[in-house]
């Protein structure tokens, strides 16, 4: 299986939640906060589309690349988990220099929130890219579901319900 951003996303917030997406087990479609996050991401840089490229490169999906400036802009509907998102962007320049793109950077982008942040690869995020990389790969392999931990941020989670009637019943 391949890593993807998400994993890397899914890898800072939740292991639980990480597994459960990389199983098979997806509950996004369904979810109002994630049909939201869509809707920001569509409605906010309308003439994006026509300025930026979309690419896709061993296993990650960028939705818009500056190639002219060498940017990679990932939107996000709140700040709320930026950690994760910072990881996500910086997984992203990672497989774009180990496929030879050098000198890329990130931008996070929160449009409702009108904020941008800067992000970078340093020497130390590579080593701690491959040391997530290999966690993440163990802990999807992994025939049982890690357990519950039960965070402010499951309330608004995507899997909430699955998470808290299943260990109801465990």
């Amino acid at each position: 299986m391949q890593i993807t951003g998400t994993h890397f996303n899914y890898y800072q917030v939740c292991k639980r939640k990480l597994w459960l997406f990389a199983n098979g087990i997806n509950f996004e479609h369904t979810s109002d906060l994630v049909f939201e996050g869509k809707l920001i991401h569509e409605d906010s840089y309308p003439q994006r589309s026509e300025k930026y490229e979309e690419i896709e490169l061993d296993g990650i999906k960028v939705d818009y690349y500056d190639t002219k400036n060498k940017v990679i802009h990932e939107i996000k509907k709140s700040n709320k988990i930026e950690k994760a998102h910072e990881w996500q962007v910086k997984y992203y320049l990672y497989v774009f220099e180990k496929n030879g793109i050098e000198g890329v950077t990130g931008l996070l982008e929160y449009p409702v929130l009108r904020k941008t942040q800067p992000v970078n690869l340093t020497d130390s995020d590579r080593e701690k890219i491959e040391e997530m990389k290999a966690d993440i790969k163990n802990i999807i392999s992994d025939a049982q579901c890690p357990p519950l931990v039960q965070k402010s941020l499951c309330r608004n989670c995507s899997y909430y319900e699955f998470c808290y009637c299943k260990e109801v019943e465990e």
